[in-house]
């Protein structure tokens, strides 16, 4: 028996990439599609962001990449992640595009070299005359969503450093930058989080036209009565002090319903209920003001219920509960639709 269902509205990635596009401004739009497209399905994601005008797709891995080239035969793909010099080889056959980082560029491949402007990971201290196999350059923003003053320090050295570069693709800018520093657009832009849906700065994606894209479904599976004194869950974190009603979710942290979210909120039957006690790898307490029945419907992202919130919750980023989601080994049904 499935224990939730995950669906991905591919209309509202549509919708989505087209509210980035216009906010690109005339630059091209290159879909992050990294993490199994965030946890929401590389493959399906890809085709609706094809589909609504992104020219290339994003991926941090090879396999990643090989993935999505199995499904999409002429879609441009490039590689943002290292790779060995064994990879180089199937790269080249499958036509990616890949990323020197530092003084090795591949040879035989469409390349695109990374300058460090502040990031402090991979990239370039200084550019190298571009070979023939050079296509673009690009760098990385560090803080794009909370710090206005470095992120245009950044920018302004990526403006300099590739000012003698009109020929290449120059990329930049992420889905915070896209949306706020236009400055930052150059040829093309990265766009991952946005494209779900997901507020990059926490906050509500409405703010920013976006709209989210997944929808997270489960059931009451039981649903008990605690006397005073009487607990649910390992540790006995919740303990009721009068006679509460409680129902049991058989979603928990293998499903990517994580211990810290603990304190959020789902939806009950249609109404916003507590999640109580410690969060277990097969289920999940909810507080009720009366018994519902066995059945009943649980929405645990969805129905006014973001990411975000159990974000800020667990105290971490959207993006980690996204890519955190178990929507591949068999315990949740997928389905995509044309919303």
């Amino acid at each position: 028996m499935e224990r939730s269902c995950f669906t991905l509205d591919l209309g509202a990635i549509r919708r989505n990439a087209a509210t980035l596009l216009r906010a690109a401004e005339g630059a091209e739009l290159w879909a992050v599609v990294k993490a199994e497209g965030y946890g929401h399905g590389a493959v399906d994601v890809s085709r609706a962001a094809l589909d609504a005008g992104a020219t290339a797709l994003c991926v941090a891995t090879l396999p990643e990449a090989l993935h999505l080239r199995a499904a999409l035969r002429n879609a441009r793909i490039l590689v943002m992640g290292p790779v060995s010099e064994r990879e180089i080889g199937e790269a080249r056959m499958a036509r990616l595009e890949l990323v020197a980082a530092d003084e090795r560029v591949p040879e035989g491949v469409r390349v695109h070299l990374k300058l460090d402007t502040g990031m402090g990971r991979w990239g370039l201290a200084e550019l190298p005359a571009p070979s023939r196999d050079v296509v673009g350059v690009m760098s990385h923003l560090a803080s794009a969503e909370s710090d206005p003053a470095f992120t245009q320090l950044q920018i302004a050295r990526f403006r300099e450093a590739t000012a003698g570069l009109g020929s290449l693709t120059r990329h930049v800018a992420n889905s915070a930058a896209t949306l706020r520093f236009a400055e930052a657009r150059f040829d093309a832009v990265r766009c991952g989080i946005a494209l779900y849906g997901i507020s990059p700065f926490g906050s509500d994606p409405a703010d920013d036209g976006l709209e989210p894209s997944l929808r997270w479904e489960s059931f009451v599976s039981l649903v008990k009565k605690l006397e005073p004194g009487e607990s649910t869950g390992y540790g006995r974190r919740f303990v009721a002090d009068r006679p509460t009603w409680i129902a049991i979710v058989p979603v928990g942290y293998a499903d990517g319903f994580r211990r810290d979210m603990t304190g959020t909120d789902v939806v009950v039957d249609g109404e916003r209920r507590r999640v109580v006690g410690t969060i277990s790898m097969d289920a999940l307490a909810v507080v009720l003001p009366e018994r519902v029945a066995a059945g009943t419907p649980v929405t645990l992202v969805g129905d006014g219920i973001l990411i975000e919130e159990h974000a800020r919750v667990a105290d971490t980023i959207a993006y980690e509960i996204a890519v955190g989601l178990n929507t591949r080994s068999g315990r949740a049904r997928r389905v995509a639709v044309d919303g």
